[in-house]
């Protein structure tokens, strides 16, 4: 196999043809640090040589696993692909986990060199510095015994030329948590990665005019797969904030004049709350925004929608080892409110009951095409329970209607009986939202005396609303069945949120444990 070949089978090479048309056009400006740095598609092409030449210089082989704990800033982007054209693979670590997690997950994966962002967690330097790795590296900062990454992207190197890419050869490992609670390491194929780049701009195409907006982390697939990679592919350009502020982010989204952003739900229904600020600013350049990577209620769409009247907002559902199985149809139909989509071309799902039997209507979707990861790495178990002849059990139980439009329900492990009847929690929420006062709202179960379990809910009200956790189950009772209202509703001022931005579903059920326990 020649350089070409080994180059086109490469996920770190996938947007040279943007570098040949666009050299010097800006692809990432980055917000990091307070300060504006603009990278061209022909510097960004650059440093990645020069991240692989100075892994190769450093002793790192293709096959080998290097870590990641960066921040959002353009070092991020640089080492990365960086990385794959050396044919190593990055394991994209979560900034916001645990010291001890982080450790462990590094010395699980055998990782043979390891790059840390002080400025990404409080503990990385005290990881870095006493974790037993070959290589250890450093971005900002100098200290005995650590690599300084500047210093050492300026020793002279040779070029590397692309290794071998084997069919079914990993590319990166980013990190999911599901039924086990534990991070699980997903292997990422180079071949998939490249199929679904060509994939989304085929069916869906970036436009080089383009310019996305980040502000949710990098090591997450939305910022990933829903902006960095389409926007390179495409030749167009994005916004890298470090990280995610309301009225920052409105003022980035006028400013750069972006044409789309995509977030989660948590990052809409925060901005939402300046609504006065946002009729202040220029967004005419706003062409679109997508919701997705957590439950989404058709009344945030519709609260998006009136805010920002002449753009397009979507809901999305995607998985970071099975990527986006629901779209818009491509014969134009309208998505109703409340569904992420149909069936997306090219794609295989199905619909399974508790048994794994195959259903018509209702049950936990399973999803099958060339983006699905080929395991969990070091996890033999979960990979045999979640993945059968190239089909992935996503753990998410939809409904499909006659016109062949999905509607998710719950997890498969969130959905729960109270005295007989089986409760999903989207449901409640669903019911909650309609509350003008609602801005937010999370429904768990927790132990009942009588029916086993229960729902509960922690809710966020609008500023200003009076309203009280009496008059919100009131409303349920008297809007939905009797069985599934919240028995006990906390109000809070703000919902807590995890490391990829989305709300902390598992905190939130724990704090409402032990608020509603009888000797609270």
């Amino acid at each position: 196999m020649n350089t070409d070949d080994n180059r086109r089978r490469n996920l770190g090479f996938f947007f040279d043809e943007s570098v040949r048309r666009l050299p010097h056009k800006v692809a990432i400006i980055d917000l990091f640090g307070g300060r504006e740095r603009q990278s061209t598609y022909q510097q960004l092409d650059q440093r990645m040589n020069a991240v692989a030449s100075m892994l190769a210089r450093l002793g790192v082989r293709p096959g080998d696993r290097v870590a990641m704990l960066i921040g959002n800033r353009v070092e991020f982007i640089e080492f990365f692909f960086g990385a794959m054209r050396a044919g190593a693979i990055p394991l994209l670590l979560n900034t916001r986990l645990a010291a001890h997690t982080l450790e462990q997950l590094i010395k699980d994966a055998s990782c043979t060199f390891g790059i840390f962002d002080p400025s990404c967690n409080r503990e990385a330097l005290s990881i870095a510095s006493r974790i037993a790795i070959r290589n250890r590296m450093l971005l900002d900062q100098n200290q005995q015994g650590l690599l300084s990454y500047e210093q050492e992207m300026a020793v002279p190197a040779p070029s590397v030329p692309p290794p071998p890419i084997a069919d079914n050869a990993q590319a990166f490992q980013p990190y999911t948590s599901g039924s086990t609670g534990r991070p699980k390491g997903a292997m990422m194929t180079h071949h998939g990665m490249l199929w679904y780049v060509a994939y989304n701009q085929r069916y869906w195409p970036a436009d080089e005019n383009g310019r996305g907006l980040i502000a949710l982390p990098l090591f997450h697939k939305n910022a990933l797969r829903g902006t960095v990679k389409p926007m390179l592919y495409a030749g167009g350009s994005f916004v890298l904030m470090p990280g995610y502020e309301p009225r920052a982010y409105l003022d980035a989204l006028a400013r750069y004049k972006c044409t789309y952003s995509r977030g989660v739900a948590a990052v809409f229904t925060m901005f939402l709350q300046h609504r006065d600020y946002l009729k202040t600013l220029d967004l005419s350049n706003l062409r679109s925004m997508t919701i997705g990577s957590a439950v989404v209620t058709p009344e945030l769409l519709d609260l998006v929608k009136r805010a920002l009247p002449h753009i397009k907002v979507e809901e999305s559902y995607g998985l970071t080892e099975g990527g986006s199985p629901l779209r818009p149809p491509i014969d134009g139909r309208p998505v109703p409110r409340g569904s992420p989509g149909a069936q997306a071309p090219e794609i295989e799902l199905k619909l399974l009951d508790t048994q794994g039997n195959e259903t018509d209507d209702e049950g936990e979707l399973a999803v099958r095409c060339p983006y699905v990861c080929s395991g969990y790495f070091n996890e033999p178990e979960i990979t045999k329970a979640k993945l059968h002849d190239g089909w992935l059990r996503t753990g998410d139980l939809f409904y499909k209607d006659r016109e062949g439009f999905f509607y998710f329900r719950s997890r498969v492990d969130d959905m729960f009986s109270c005295g007989g009847e089986n409760v999903y929690p989207k449901e409640v929420e669903n019911l909650l939202f309609a509350h003008p006062d609602v801005v937010n709202a999370v429904v768990a179960p927790v132990p009942h005396q009588v029916k086993g379990f229960a729902p509960a809910a922690m809710v966020m009200v609008r500023a200003g609303a009076t309203i009280t956790a009496e008059d919100l189950k009131t409303f349920c009772l008297e809007k939905g069945p009797a069985y599934s209202h919240p028995r006990f509703i906390d109000i809070v001022d703000a919902l807590p949120l995890n490391g990829a931005g989305k709300v902390d579903r598992g905190l939130i059920q724990a704090k409402l444990v032990a608020a509603s326990s009888p000797s609270a």
